[in-house]
């Protein structure tokens, strides 16, 4: 069916709730071809096309090699499926394809299993346990900052996520992992985890089964991933702790059970991969962004020797670390590491008078809301003075969601944001990048939102 774009005028500015009616309709959309739908233009240019579905309103259906997908481009929307109706839109994982990334893990789990696995994890991450994870993620930065070389030139993602695995292992853990084997299985794998899923490859819309050498090349890093997996649980399966791998090894569900195996193998694959890989490109963007932009550098810069005046920063600086704050709020509005989020609807359901039938696959572009001019003036500008002063307070729930929402957002968010904060103003103070990439980068979304090649800088250390 053909259907035509909104003008900037027809977009729904209305609040949904699980009230709203339809006559059978069904949500517009962009034309595509036979049973790949609309992968071209996802190849050709994903962001391009989360434009272009914004033209035709806020509820906006496309398709993917045979999958119908709703994207909800309004954060009223997005409000109902995470936070209203949690129940209603349950976790997606497009399975169907053969996607086999620790589906026993809490990222994907649900119901009961799902509970039983949040409450196991939850003592990790209570405000006392993320204050005691302060002093390892300024130690490891300071100690990387004094393993560069004035003039060195250095690849910021692949040394975050190095930097980033080892703070997570280190402080929910309690496991140091060993530098080109435990670090390199990892990361290696998550490199082809988003390769795999790239938006920009044909490969990420075939099924895992197919024996292309890019499925080949996934099965065998997963197996390796899993390997040194089990190897960091073994290290620690007769020791005791509170620390998150031992509630996963020892502690009992509410039913009286423990963890299986492969419950316990899948979480700590969630935790490593997620757990590092957002927070590492977070950081990538964050100093490309402070790398092109010398007056926000300048501010921060002022800031941190106001607040810390040349020390290590600790858990108690955080609060006072203000601008800092919103300069790392500002690079994941216009960088969100995890850029959409999906869901699928578990029975009927009807949005903006359109309907939704049971098993329909919901996006929740997140990348698209943060862009979107009908709530951020300039939402392409990198403006961190724009947090001032309650402005979030002002913006609709769910126009900024860079960890999800609801029940299940992310569970590390306080974990994150605390290093974030952390590393930045460590490294702040001891050096600067001169950026030797392309000063706006090019994205491949994948698993997340990856830049399509390394980004290069020159480290310069002051003094």
């Amino acid at each position: 069916m053909t259907t035509e774009p909104l003008t900037d005028e027809g977009h729904d500015e209305r609040s949904v709730d699980a009230a709203d009616g339809s006559n059978g309709a069904i949500p517009p959309g962009p034309d595509g071809y036979p049973v790949v739908g609309n992968v071209h233009q996802i190849m050709r240019d994903p962001f391009g096309f989360l434009e272009e579905l914004r033209t035709y309103g806020d509820v906006v259906r496309y398709r993917i090699v045979g999958n119908d997908v709703t994207a909800l481009l309004h954060p009223a929307d997005v409000q109902r499926v995470l936070v209203e109706e949690p129940d209603r839109f349950e976790r997606y994982l497009f399975a169907d394809r053969g996607f086999d990334f620790a589906p026993e893990g809490v990222l994907f789990t649900h119901g009961d299993q799902w509970r039983s696995q949040r409450k196991v994890v939850e003592p990790a991450f209570t405000m006392e346990r993320i204050r005691s994870y302060a002093e390892p993620m300024s130690a490891y930065a300071e100690e990387l900052a004094a393993t560069w070389d004035d003039g060195e030139e250095v690849a910021l993602n692949r040394t975050f996520s190095r930097l980033t695995l080892r703070i997570l292992t280190k402080a929910l853990f309690d496991v140091e992992v060993d530098p080109g084997s435990d670090d390199e299985a990892i990361t290696r794998a998550a490199r082809l985890i988003n390769e795999q899923s790239s938006s920009r490859s044909f490969a990420a819309f075939l099924p895992r089964w197919l024996p292309t050498p890019g499925n080949r090349r996934y099965r065998r890093a997963m197996a390796a991933y899993r390997e040194r997996v089990d190897d960091l649980i073994d290290r620690r399966r007769g020791d005791g702790g509170d620390d998150l791998l031992s509630n996963l090894l020892h502690a009992e569900t509410p039913d009286g059970e423990t963890l299986t195996d492969e419950e316990v193998r899948d979480n700590l694959i969630t935790f490593t991969f997620a757990g590092h890989e957002t927070t590492s490109l977070a950081l990538t963007y964050t100093f490309v962004l402070l790398a092109t932009h010398d007056d926000v550098r300048a501010r921060l810069e002022a800031e941190l020797e106001d607040v810390l005046d040349g020390s290590t920063p600790g858990f108690e600086d955080v609060p006072a670390l203000e601008y800092t704050d919103r300069v790392v709020t500002e690079a994941m509005r216009l960088y969100p590491p995890a850029y959409m989020l999906f869901r699928k609807a578990t029975e009927d359901a009807v949005v903006g008078g359109y309907e939704l039938p049971e098993g329909s696959i919901v996006a929740l572009p997140t990348y698209a809301i943060h862009h979107d001019g009908r709530f951020y003036d300039e939402p392409d500008a990198f403006r961190p003075e724009r947090w001032a002063d309650g402005y979030e307070a002002e913006l609709p729930e769910y126009a900024y969601f860079p960890f999800g929402g609801g029940p299940r957002h992310c569970i590390g968010m306080r974990f994150a944001r605390l290093e974030l904060a952390l590393v930045v103003a460590t490294l702040v103070q001891r050096l600067e990048f001169d950026l030797l990439s392309d000063p706006e980068p090019a994205l491949s979304p994948g698993a997340t939102l990856q830049p399509a090649s390394d980004v290069r800088v020159r480290v310069r250390k002051d003094g």
